[in-house]
């Protein structure tokens, strides 16, 4: 049992604590809604508390606020659960509570399953990268995909516990926004050696890609600068609005799907160290170091020794996750924050929050000491729009429902697209975007 500090703490009754009870209770309590909560077994404890209380179990011991307990917390494990999503005030819920319990439905297993992404534990068919599909998630499934229900549901929890409890203290957080440069590729033709540059005019004549022969020709003469290379301009536009934001570069040897600047190139060193004097720079670990530990630690610490800094976050290239895997090999390098929950091709929220939370190790039954930052949109999923209006709409809808739940909002764009060819200006928009979202 943890100790009651403070007759105005939240006291949390329950029949068992469990590492996955404490874990969502704190989560939903402390890092979302900003309450001090403490946790007990022993029912003489709870009826003596005259603060805030909650019955989590499966019957109420008098006329407190009480929650049914869905079985989830106090197992160990993977189970095929069978989950009926219904609604709560139009909000999606599952894990249904009963008609004496004050919330419809079992909010601390329903946030404990989104969050641990326990359906990821479960079968499933990987696409080609290795990666879950969105289309196989409950939140797809059932068309909750974009909203963060994790966090919804806590705030209405809050107005229930407000009503029962108008003395209970809450100490709000703040919206943030968050967008991130994903630099996979710094530049589409420039710094790539003698080799690579006549293997890649020799394929653009094989295809017969004349615009991009032409494209390579001019830049390999300077007449024109590299697509790809608008470091510049993204600083610029940073500094207009005073914004620090965050440059994710790839640091590794060439690769069927790494192909990023050789990192014994000065120049791309000195690119990534000017980036590194206005931005947050990290690692965008390859391709390759997704299975290996040891070269995920090489490239970190030269990552680390061209910007004589300290690399702690990371991103994964093509935001490959499996979990649990991935974020032990993470934390086994020295990570302490990842910015890849998401999907690269659908909008809106993996995990179903946005708000930062800790890893949760089921197969270890343990919260892991690395936090978690989930998008809400790569660059990628924006692509299928035709008009920038039709994007703004988009991004506006994820926006509000971030902003009620005083979350996260984060953007992953890479400079690739943004210095692409296409029939958007996507520079321009991500202007438009700093200035609508950094507020």
């Amino acid at each position: 049992m943890e100790a009651i500090e403070n007759e105005h703490n939240l006291l949390v009754y329950t029949h068992k604590i469990t590492p996955r009870f404490t874990y969502i209770m704190k989560h939903i309590f402390i890092r979302i809604l900003g309450i001090e909560v403490a946790f007990t077994i022993k029912i003489e404890d709870f009826i003596k508390h005259s603060g805030p209380k909650i019955t989590y179990t499966k019957q109420p011991l008098q006329n407190e606020f009480f929650i049914r307990s869905n079985d989830l917390l106090f197992e160990q494990g993977i189970n095929d659960l069978q989950i009926k999503v219904s609604n709560w005030d139009d909000i999606p819920c599952f894990f249904d509570a009963g008609e004496r319990s004050n919330i419809p439905f079992d909010i601390f297993s329903a946030s404990f399953f989104l969050l641990s992404r326990y359906e990821e534990y479960l079968p499933h068919v990987k696409d080609s990268h290795g990666r879950f599909q969105a289309k196989d998630s409950l939140a797809y499934k059932n068309k909750f995909l974009e909203k963060p229900v994790v966090d919804i549901w806590a705030f209405k929890l809050l107005e229930g516990l407000k009503e029962r409890f108008p003395e209970i203290i809450e100490k709000k957080r703040n919206y943030k926004f968050t967008s991130i440069i994903d630099v996979t590729t710094s530049h589409c033709y420039s710094h790539r050696g003698v080799v690579r540059s006549l293997s890649g005019l020799l394929l653009d004549i094989g295809s017969l890609k004349f615009r991009r022969f032409g494209q390579r020709i001019l830049v390999g003469l300077k007449f024109k600068k590299d697509p790809y290379d608008n470091f510049s301009e993204l600083i610029e536009i940073h500094k207009k609005y005073n914004y620090r934001s965050m440059f994710f570069f790839q640091f590794a040897e060439y690769s069927n799907y790494d192909k990023n600047i050789s990192t014994n190139n000065n120049k791309f060193k000195y690119l990534i160290k000017s980036v590194a004097d206005y931005s947050i720079v990290s690692l965008s670990a390859s391709y390759s170091s997704f299975n290996d530990l040891e070269l995920l630690k090489e490239e970190k610490e030269r990552l680390a020794g061209v910007i004589n800094r300290p690399i702690t976050y990371s991103r994964t290239r093509y935001n490959r996750i499996n979990v649990p895997e991935t974020y032990r090999n993470l934390l086994e390098a020295e990570f302490t924050d990842d910015y890849t929950m998401g999907y690269s091709h659908d909008i809106g929220f993996r995990a179903s929050t946005c708000i930062p939370f800790y890893f949760y190790d089921i197969n270890l039954e343990v919260q892991q000491p690395i936090k978690v930052h989930p998008f809400a949109v790569h660059d990628y999923s924006l692509i299928s729009l035709k008009t920038k209006k039709e994007i703004l709409e988009r991004l506006n809808k994820l926006y509000n429902e971030v902003k009620k739940v005083n979350g996260d909002l984060t953007i992953i764009f890479s400079n690739e697209l943004l210095g692409g060819e296409s029939r958007l200006n996507w520079l321009k928009l991500y202007n438009t975007v700093i200035k609508k979202y950094y507020v």
